[in-house]
């Protein structure tokens, strides 16, 4: 049940972007329910592996190379999952930006 609830929260989270950040968009409400699965199983699967290969530059960037991988991981998944568009690399970095925090802000609500 707590995953249905995760997931939950992701799209609604990703529809507030689509909403708030010109340039990210979705055909469908079911393109937004595809991309949190497939954002959830990369940052389960893939995230970890990249963030461990690229942790001598993070530290050295202190941490801005953790939060790029962020912005590709997310540009990537908009060229792979259909219906899911985002038009520039400036918008991806905002995006990932206004995710993490409508996210963050959402998953406390839910835990309280």
């Amino acid at each position: 049940m707590g995953m249905l609830i995760k997931l939950g929260i992701n799209v609604f989270a990703l529809m507030v972007v689509e909403y708030l950040v010109p340039g990210f968009s979705f055909d469908t409400i079911w393109a937004a329910v595809v991309t949190a699965v497939v954002i959830g199983i990369v940052n389960m699967f893939i995230k970890p592996v990249l963030q461990i290969v690229a942790l001598p530059i993070s530290i050295v960037t202190l941490g801005i190379s953790a939060f790029l991988i962020n912005v590709a991981l997310l540009w990537g998944i908009a060229y792979f999952v259909p219906g899911f568009e985002i038009t520039s690399f400036t918008t991806a970095i905002i995006a990932s930006i206004v995710m993490a925090v409508v996210s963050w802000f959402l998953h406390r609500l839910a835990k309280d």
